[in-house]
């Protein structure tokens, strides 16, 4: 029968630490394994795919186990923690072999998805953590990238500019106070992000005062001290390469929402997640994993200040025009690893030898990097040269110090280099001699035996060692040799000569490997006053990274230099969408002006589907994000003015988080817009209105149209199939229709993708569900119906139509305003939807039934709500 086992030391211990850290995977460091028990184990075991055991499986509650090898552990961490876990990681806190009773043993690291190191794989992505706080007034939101030391602050007003920065950020954690409010923490739960709180209050720390000794207001010193406090608390060791906080204000640099982010496919592609397909991908020619995340967050916040961007576009022209030098730095850059996050190891304290030797390599590349750029003409390269300070101490005392080819470990020897320490060099002497008296000793003793197959032997339990096979065991002087093990085949003996000899070569093995490992870490401690200058040294190489990939994508891509205006003239000369073109190859692709004069705000773009307004559209932000980036531009020649904001509604698609249909998607998007926009801001809109009935549709279209011609100014292009929106030119000043061409030939459609001076004299409808392989009956009776309504003055609105009945139609007034539009039928007017339902054969169940659905708003429900009605229709009938 079962026993039931009292809790043991151990298991004690470990619900100890258990009780700190309940909401994280326990990493128990029993001898070489990570153990993780009862639930941690059950689940642990189903995540990581392990065997799950038991301790004390005679009891009558085994306690559920599994268990990971110590050296393979962080692959183990790293899944857990980027499915959104914690992983606590539980240490020996002193030697077993010396300890009196139980093992001490604590938590050494909190690993959670904010802090986690970024991996080889993705070098070129930042690990952004957040911490947020809320005041009556306002947002305090903070971030950092434990990885690089990167620290930042500001202070934002509502929180839909907290989610956008949020989901900018691409945070996967934020650290929250009691402050904010819990709809907040809710919806960022829904997004997938962990939440963590801060557990107690902040008590001032020397580190934390010194990185927020520039703030000054009092939100933003909360939200950074309640950052670093945590980072603190969940890492427990050195945090010396956190960089002081640099404040900042979003609305500095050119504004954009995470959707129209999204939309433009920035930086990751919509229909596959990746950065494939994107502008990021397009640009991405850097050498260097900084220089990859200098890019990417280029791009997330394009400059406003045109004096800073024409210092980038002037690097990027002597880059562009100077081919060999060009190629010297890029073959400089490949030779320099990710000098940020080596850095932070340093400071963390998990650099090994051959990361040292990379960040030695590294280093030497500077020198070369700042004679290249010595030899380019003009003054334009002078601040860059400065920022490359070759830290010149760190190179020549890595050099001096350790091994050029040195283990991983740091703790077995073997990576300090020769001469650097007087003592070390003894002790290798001792060990090298003592090798060789070793293989000296093995050819005497085979000598003087006769056992050819006579060697010397050496392992961790039983230390030198002489083995002989047991068939020649007989010619041993047994007064001589004294016999340490057994082996199936063989014996092992030891000799009073071996033993003393052992002694020593021991002995000096011990102590170098203590040495070395005590010598490894002052050169760490010495490298470790060199942070600052090294991160330096790092933003400036990543700076010249991201500037030569704009030389090279735009030598490559036929991107020219635009120029900058003040008086809202926007003239773009053959212009092209960078990614398509990239796609499609640039012979298949039509470039297309953009002319917009300071007096024309709104382009109108009327066209069929597939003709490529959205991508037209696209384009123009595209060209905008790319200029105030500093980067040249796709287009033969651009002069633009310097925007302020982007604002997009591209696509159609249900917010699945906040239960939001399209139509709700579209308005709240086209809100954002109107609210936000100044006169400095372009606006996409790409057939807003669609989402809801034909009248509803064309109203709110036009009514936005002319809101945004008298109250906003902003530049704006409008695509739309409500055609009769086209006759607002004559009554807006500012508003220019424009069409893509396209051509019809033996009823096939052919796009010709040209932007066109007015209005589109059809739709094409028909031509483009044709080219989408509709089925032939289905296509001629639509043309049908599309003569019977054409006949009647009316393209836009269908009344009841049969395959024997004439169509009867009312002929539609162009919208003057919204009041206008939008009014009660009057009481003799045909219906002006295709009534589906009408048949009065109908049974009255069913027409009950046809009278519910006919009840059913549709545009303001969410998709799950109308197929739940639907299915409850379903059941009825």
């Amino acid at each position: 029968m079962a026993k039931t086992a009292k809790e043991t030391p151990m298991m004690q211990q470990y619900n100890a630490i258990k009780e700190q850290y309940p909401d994280a995977f326990l990493f128990y460091r029993l001898g070489d394994f990570y153990e993780l028990f009862n639930d941690d184990a059950i689940k642990g075991a189903q995540i990581l795919e392990l065997t799950l055991t038991t301790r004390n499986k005679n009891a009558e509650n085994p306690i559920p186990m599994c268990g990971v090898p110590h050296h393979a552990a962080q692959n183990y961490i790293d899944i857990l923690v980027d499915k959104g876990y914690k992983v606590a990681i539980v240490e020996q806190m002193e030697d077993p072999k010396q300890a009196e009773g139980m093992v001490k043993r604590d938590v050494v690291q909190l690993v959670t998805p904010g802090t986690k190191f970024g991996t080889q794989a993705d070098a070129k992505e930042n690990n952004y953590i957040t911490a947020l706080t809320q005041t009556p007034q306002c947002f305090g939101l903070a971030y950092a990238d434990l990885s690089t030391g990167e620290e930042k602050v500001t202070t934002l007003m509502e929180s839909e500019e907290v989610f956008n920065e949020i989901l900018n950020l691409q945070t996967k954690e934020v650290v929250v106070d009691s402050s904010v409010d819990s709809e907040i923490t809710e919806k960022l739960a829904k997004l997938g992000i962990l939440i963590s709180h801060q557990a107690a209050a902040i008590t001032p720390q020397a580190e934390v005062s010194f990185l927020t000794q520039t703030i000054t207001d009092t939100t933003q010193l909360q939200v950074a001290s309640q950052l670093v406090s945590y980072l603190t608390l969940t890492q427990k060791r050195s945090l010396a390469h956190l960089q002081e906080f640099v404040v900042y204000e979003p609305m500095r640099f050119l504004k954009m929402d995470h959707n129209s982010r999204y939309n433009l496919e920035l930086t990751q592609n919509i229909r596959t997640g990746k950065k494939q397909g994107t502008l990021l991908w397009l640009l991405d020619e850097t050498k260097t994993a900084m220089g990859g995340r200098m890019l990417k967050q280029w791009l997330d916040r394009p400059l406003l200040t045109q004096s800073s961007i024409v210092k980038r576009q002037m690097i990027v022209a002597g880059l562009l025009e100077n081919y060999f030098e060009r190629t010297a730095i890029q073959n400089d850059l490949v030779k320099v690893y990710d000098l940020e996050r080596l850095v932070g190891r340093v400071a963390f304290g998990s650099v090994n030898g051959r990361d040292l030797i990379q960040l030695k390599t590294s280093l030497e590349q500077v020198p070369k990097l700042r004679a290249t750029l010595k030899t380019l003409p003009g003054d334009v390269f002078g601040p860059l040269v400065e920022l490359l300070d070759p830290v010149h101490e760190v190179t020549e005392l890595i050099a001096t110090a350790i091994n050029e080819e040195p283990p991983l470990s740091i703790t077995e020897g073997g990576i300090i280099a020769d001469g650097y320490s007087e003592q070390l060099d003894q002790y290798r002497d001792v060990m090298k001699n003592g090798k060789q008296w070793l293989a000296e000793l093995e050819a005497h003793e085979r000598e003087v035996t006769g056992i050819n197959g006579l060697k010397i032997g050496y392992n961790r339990v039983f230390g030198y060692f002489i083995e002989v096979t047991k068939a020649n065991i007989a010619k041993l002087d047994a007064d001589r040799y004294e016999r340490k093990q057994t082996l199936t085949n063989a014996e092992r003996f030891s000799t009073p000569e071996l033993k003393e000899r052992e002694a020593l070569i021991l002995e000096a093995q011990d102590k170098s490997t203590e040495l070395e490992y005590r010598l490894f870490v002052e050169v760490r401690e010495v490298i470790k006053t060199m942070i600052s200058r090294l991160q330096a040294l790092a933003q400036g190489i990543a700076e010249l990274d991201v500037l030569q990939s704009f030389a090279v994508v735009a030598e490559t891509y036929h991107f020219v230099q635009p120029t900058f205006t003040t008086d809202a003239n926007l003239a773009i000369i053959d212009g092209r969408h960078p990614v398509v073109e990239k796609v499609l190859g640039r012979q298949d692709y039509v470039p297309n002006d953009i002319l917009m004069s300071p007096d024309n705000s709104i382009m109108l773009i009327t066209g069929p589907n597939m003709s490529g307004k959205s991508t037209y559209m696209r384009q123009l932000a595209l060209i905008v994000i790319l200029a105030q980036v500093g980067s040249f531009v796709p287009a033969t020649a651009a002069t633009l003015p310097i925007f302020d904001q982007i604002f997009t509604r591209i696509g159609a698609a249900d917010d699945l988080i906040s239960g939001d249909s399209t139509f709700m998607v579209e308005m709240g998007e086209a809100n954002n817009a109107l609210k936000h926009a100044t006169p400095a801001s372009l606006i996409l809109f790409d057939e807003l209105g669609r989402g809801t009935a034909t009248y509803d549709g064309m109203a709110l279209a036009q009514a936005i149209i002319e809101y945004v011609h008298q109250n906003v100014h902003a530049k704006t292009l409008f695509s739309t199939h409500y055609h009769e929106l086209t006759e607002l030119a004559e009554e807006l000043p500012g508003l220019k229709n424009m069409h893509v061409g396209a051509i019809e030939q033996d009823g096939d459609l052919v796009f010709v993708h040209k932007m066109e001076d007015g209005p589109a004299d059809q739709s094409y409808g028909i031509n483009v569900a044709k080219l989408a392989g509709m089925p032939d009956a289905l296509l001629t009776r639509a043309e049908v119906i599309l003569k019977h309504l054409e006949q009647q003055g009316s393209a836009t609105t269908l009344m009841q139509v049969t395959n024997h009945d004439e169509v009867v139609v009312e002929k539609p007034v162009v919208a003057e305003s919204i009041a206008t539009t939008v009014q009660q039928p009057d009481d003799n007017a045909t219906d002006l939807q295709l009534d589906l339902f009408a048949d009065t054969t109908v049974d009255p169940k069913q027409q009950a039934i046809i009278d519910e659905l006919k009840e059913m708003n549709l545009a303001m429900m969410t998709p799950l709500d109308a197929l739940n009605k639907l299915f409850a229709l379903q059941q009825k009938l």
